[in-house]
């Protein structure tokens, strides 16, 4: 099925991030369509390595390793959004969380496909060894207020790292930094009222200021790439604000590394710009299940393969 008008303004394409990896993702797509099957295969000749393989095959720990993972998604997502581009769906606006900006900024036509997934190569490399293994990690805090998490981070710090992370729905922040810190921030937002305070299984304490020597390396790496003007508005995880130009947009990439992804706000500036309709676009339905946490009354599809792909030009037909 194809939709026969090629733009909506109502729609936003959302791009996931890193721990919605999964072996198999997008390989349907890449037998079924060339767009598809070509983008895994520009992925290995940039890399110089079979990305491919460790996408369709594994092994699972191999996937897991943050280096491959982040060009992992990034390949599966941008193999899905070429295939929905072909079939006529182009969005208004872009947004991505976390690592999935690149994505986002790929399909805006800021960053060419090859440039990107070497960087987030790069990037993953440097974020896992900003810190050393142990030093530093990440909680979820479930069912309390921004401000309240605020404190808890502040009280709990003691002179170490502890700073929100991921404002990601009114339900859920995760919060990041030194691990005693952060350990000592889920006892304190337990006995504060948070629903849930859970430290995560992570490889490192992301978004914070920890991963500063990540952020440092980065921009040397962005500062020689070619950044062009956005052909949709692209909304930055680090000011929630719309991005309409490439010098802003390669800043915004820069300081993502230390700074918080404001998903929650972005999500709130993109239904504020009339958006009705959110395509959550490569592995799994994270984004979606925020959406329904932010705003239940929003409708979220999703393309992660051929039968995602169908239900999903059905429905927007059906609203067009």
């Amino acid at each position: 099925m194809t939709i026969s008008s090629p733009t909506n303004g109502s729609i936003a394409f959302l791009f996931p991030g890193q721990g919605s990896q999964a072996i198999g993702m997008s390989k349907d797509l890449a037998e079924q369509y060339p767009i598809a099957r070509e983008t895994f295969e520009e992925a290995d000749e940039a890399l110089g390595y079979k990305l491919s393989q460790a996408c369709f095959e594994g092994p699972e720990d191999q996937l897991r390793l943050t280096e491959i993972t982040q060009p992992a998604i990034l390949t599966a997502s941008v193999a899905a959004w070429r295939v929905v581009n072909e079939n006529g769906l182009t969005p208004r606006f872009v947004a991505g969380h976390s690592l999935g900006e690149y994505s986002a900024h790929v399909a805006a036509g800021t960053l060419s496909f090859a440039d990107a997934v070497r960087t987030v190569r790069h990037r993953g490399k440097y974020m896992q060894e900003a810190v050393p293994v142990g030093v530093g990690t990440m909680a979820a805090i479930l069912g309390m207020e921004f401000d309240k998490v605020a404190e808890v981070c502040r009280d709990a710090s003691q002179g170490e790292v502890c700073e929100p992370a991921n404002i990601n729905s009114p339900e859920q922040i995760v919060i990041s930094g030194h691990t005693a810190a952060v350990e000592r921030a889920t006892k304190l937002a337990d006995e504060r009222g948070a629903k849930r305070a859970k430290v995560l299984q992570v490889s490192a304490p992301f978004h914070c200021s920890l991963m500063k020597p990540a952020q440092d390396r980065l921009a040397i790496d962005l500062s020689s790439i070619t950044f062009s003007k956005p052909a949709a508005g692209v909304v930055c995880n680090v000011d929630a604000a719309l991005l309409e130009d490439g010098d802003r947009s390669r800043d915004a990439l820069i300081r993502q590394v230390t700074g918080s992804v404001k998903w929650e706000q972005s999500m709130r500036l993109l239904i504020g710009q009339g958006v009705d309709t959110f395509v959550e676009i490569g592995p799994g339905r994270v984004l979606c299940g925020l959406m329904r946490q932010i705003d239940r009354s929003q409708k979220c599809l999703n393309v992660a393969d051929e039968a995602s792909l169908q239900k999903t030009l059905e429905q927007i037909a059906l609203k067009a």
